[in-house]
C-alpha cells in the first residue's frame, strides 16, 4: 500500500457536527432574509421619536359636554316653542279675519233686508190706500143712490164742540197726543199704535177695549159713516179683521197713529175715508 493510501476511520461520524450545519445554515438563511428586507424597505424612513398621547376624560370636561348638550336642547325647545306660537298668532289672525268678513256680511244682509222690509211696508201702504180709495169710491155711489135730503142731512157731521160726558173725555186725550210718534206696539205715553191710542182715549172714559184693531172694530155697536158722533171709533178694513182704526173727533175729522212717517195726526175723512165705524158709548 502507498504511503498515501486512505485509510478509512472506525469511528462513526459525529452527528453534532450535522446538527451545527443545520443550524448555522437556518440562522443564516434568517439574517440573510432579514438583510434583504431591511435593503427592499424604504430608504427615507424614519424612526419614530415621538408618542401621541388621547386626552383623558376629566370631570370637568364631562360637565362642560353635558351643560353644552343641555344648552342646545333649550335652544331646541325654544325654537318648537316659538314655532308652536307663530302658528296659534297666525291661525287666530286669520279666524279674526274670517269673523270680521262674516261680521260685515251679516251687517250688509242686515241691512238689505232692512231696506226690503221698509219698501215692502211702503208698497202695502200705498196698496191700503188704494184699496181705501175704491172702498170709499164705493160708499160714496151708495150714499149718492140714497134720498138726497136725508142724506145730506145725515152727513152733517156733529162738531166736537158740542162734545160733551165720556165722549168729550175720549176726544180730549186723543186730540192731546196729536204730534207724538207712531211706533209699532206703543202704548203710550209719547209713542203709539193705531190701537194704542184708542185703548188708552177709552180708558179715560173708564172703558177697557180690547187691544188690538181687529178686537175694537166689533168692540160696539156698528154705524153709518153717515150718522157719526164724537167718540167713535173708525176703522179700515174689515170688521174683525181692520188693519187700523182711529177716534172721531167731530167736525168730519179724526185723530189717529197713523205711520212711522206722520205719527198721530188729526185729519179730515176725506184725506182716507175709514170703511166703518162702530159706537161704544
Amino acid at each position: 500500500m502507498s504511503h498515501t493510501a486512505h485509510i478509512p476511520s472506525h469511528r462513526k461520524p459525529r452527528q453534532r457536527a450535522s446538527k451545527s450545519a443545520l443550524r448555522a445554515g437556518v440562522a443564516g438563511g434568517f439574517l440573510s432574509t432579514i438583510a434583504v428586507a431591511g435593503a427592499a424597505g424604504p430608504a427615507q424612513a424614519e424612526p419614530v421619536t415621538r408618542t401621541i398621547e388621547m386626552p383623558t376624560i376629566t370631570d370637568g370636561l364631562s360637565t362642560a359636554v353635558a351643560a353644552s348638550a343641555q344648552a342646545t336642547q333649550q335652544v331646541a325647545l325654544d325654537l318648537e316653542k316659538q314655532a308652536s306660537e307663530d302658528a296659534a298668532a297666525e291661525k287666530a289672525a286669520k279666524a279674526a279675519k274670517k269673523a270680521h268678513a262674516e261680521a260685515v256680511r251679516k251687517a250688509e244682509a242686515e241691512k238689505k233686508a232692512e231696506a226690503a222690509a221698509k219698501a215692502e211696508a211702503e208698497a202695502q201702504e200705498r196698496a191700503e190706500r188704494a184699496s181705501r180709495t175704491s172702498e170709499r169710491t164705493t160708499l160714496s155711489a151708495s150714499a149718492g143712490s140714497s134720498d138726497s135730503g136725508s142724506s145730506a142731512s145725515a152727513s152733517a157731521p156733529s162738531s166736537s164742540s158740542n162734545v160733551s160726558g165720556s165722549a168729550a173725555s175720549i176726544v180730549a186725550f186723543a186730540k192731546a197726543q196729536v204730534g207724538d210718534a207712531y211706533v209699532s206696539g206703543g202704548t203710550g205715553p209719547n209713542a203709539w199704535d193705531c190701537s194704542g191710542l184708542v185703548q188708552a182715549a177709552y180708558r179715560t172714559a173708564g172703558i177697557d177695549l180690547p187691544r188690538v184693531s181687529q178686537s175694537q172694530s166689533t168692540a160696539g155697536t156698528q154705524v153709518s159713516l153717515d150718522n157719526l158722533q164724537p167718540g167713535d171709533i173708525l176703522y179700515w178694513g174689515g170688521a174683525g179683521s181692520a188693519y187700523h182704526v182711529a177716534i172721531y173727533v167731530g167736525g168730519g175729522e179724526f185723530v189717529g197713529a197713523q205711520n212711522s212717517s206722520t205719527g198721530t195726526v188729526q185729519r179730515s175723512m176725506d184725506y182716507d175715508r175709514p170703511t166703518g165705524a162702530v159706537r161704544v158709548l
